[in-house]
C-alpha cells in the first residue's frame, strides 16, 4: 500500500522505512532538510521535502503520495536530553500545529488510517502496570503534565470518530540506533560526566522499547484494530536497577546519590517526577493483536 510517514528523518524513521519498503510498501518519506531527503532516497523511499508549518504543501505532498496510511511520527527533540526543556515548546507546537496540519490533510485526502506517536511512559499515576484504558499524568509535576496534555490532545485528535481510522501508538523511552540511549547518545554522555544522579529511592517504573521493535509494531499497526497500543517491554525496571546497569554498560561510573529535596532544588521537580513517580505500561494488548515481541532491555 502507499504510506506517507512524517518524522521520516527521526530516530524511529529508518527503521520503520526500511522495514515498510521491505514488506513491499511505497513508501514517501516528508522531511524539511536536504540531508534528510537525501537520506530517504537511499533507503528507496520517495522523499517530500516539506515544513509540516506549511499547510498547503503539506497537502499538496500528501495528495500526490496517493497516501492510504499517514504514520505520524513528528517530533522536535535535541541531541542531549537535558537540553530537553528548551525544546519542549517548539516540540509541543510541531507536535500540534504541524501535526494538525498532516491530519487534516490526511482527511482531505481520503486517507484511510492515521498512525499517531503518542507516549507510553507519561501514564496516570496508579497501581500496577497501566493498560490502555489508563489516562496521562495531566497532574505530574509541570514539565510532565504539559507533555501529558499535548499527547492526550494528540490521542484525542487520531481517535475522533470520522472517515479515518486512528491508531495511537504509546511507545516507550527508545533506546537502541541513534537514540539518546545508546553508547554515542546524550544519556550516556550525561552518565560518563557525572550528570545523572540517582534520586532518592530511585522507584520509577520506565517502559522502554528498542527503536527497531517499535518500528516493527507500528508496521503490524497497519491493519489492526484502530485504538491505543501499548508498544514497550515486558517488565518496566526502576530507576535503581536500569540508571546504574546502564552507566556500566556504557563505561561510566556509578552514578551519585542524592535526596529527593537536594534533587529538587538542583534541577526541579520535573527531574523528582522521572526518577521516583514514572508508571509502567502493560504491553499485553500489544503482543496479543500486534504480535509484538520486544527484546529483553539490552544492559540488564
Amino acid at each position: 500500500m502507499n504510506i506517507f510517514v512524517a518524522g521520516a528523518s527521526g530516530a524511529i524513521g529508518q527503521p520503520l522505512i526500511t522495514e515498510l519498503i521491505r514488506k513491499g510498501h511505497t513508501v514517501t518519506g516528508m522531511s524539511r532538510s536536504e540531508a534528510g531527503a537525501r537520506k530517504l532516497r537511499e533507503m528507496g523511499a520517495t522523499a517530500a521535502m516539506v515544513d509540516a508549518f506549511d499547510a498547503a504543501a503539506v497537502e499538496s505532498a500528501l495528495r500526490q503520495s496517493k497516501a492510504e496510511v499517514v504514520i505520524d511520527e513528528l517530533t522536535s527533540l535535541p541531541k542531549d536530553p537535558k537540553d530537553m526543556p528548551s525544546y519542549q515548546s517548539g516540540d509541543r507546537k510541531l507536535r500540534l500545529e504541524g501535526g494538525g496540519n498532516l491530519h487534516r490533510a490526511a482527511l482531505a485526502c481520503g486517507v484511510r488510517r492515521y498512525l499517531q506517536q503518542s507516549t507510553g511512559f507519561f501514564l496516570k499515576a496508579g497501581e500496577g502496570l497501566a493498560d490502555e484504558s489508563e489516562g496521562l499524568a495531566l497532574d505530574a509535576s509541570p514539565g510532565v503534565a504539559l507533555s501529558a496534555q499535548t499527547y492526550t490532545t494528540l490521542e484525542a485528535r487520531v481517535l475522533q470518530p470520522g472517515a479515518m481510522e486512528g491508531v495511537a501508538l504509546r511507545y516507550g523511552f527508545f533506546y537502541g540506533p541513534n537514540t539518546w540511549y545508546e553508547p554515542s547518545g546524550g544519556a550516556a554522555d550525561q552518565v560518563r560526566q557525572q550528570q545523572l544522579p540517582l534520586i532518592g529511592n530511585g522507584q520509577g517504573l520506565w517502559s522502554w522499547v528498542h527503536i527497531e521493535d517499535a518500528a516493527l509494531a507500528t508496521v503490524a499497526a497497519l491493519d489492526c484494530e484502530p485504538g491505543i497500543y501499548h508498544v514497550v517491554e515486558d517488565d518496566p525496571p526502576p530507576m535503581r536497577l536500569w540508571l546504574p546497569a546502564f552507566a556500566k554498560s556504557v563505561g561510566a561510573p556509578p552514578p551519585a546519590h542524592v535526596t529527593e529535596e537536594q534533587a529538587r532544588q538542583a534541577a526541579g521537580e520535573d527531574a523528582v517526577y522521572y526518577q521516583t513517580r514514572l508508571r509502567g505500561a502493560s504491553n499485553a494488548k500489544a503482543k496479543r493483536v500486534l504480535g509484538f515481541k520486544p527484546r529483553r532491555l539490552e544492559w540488564l
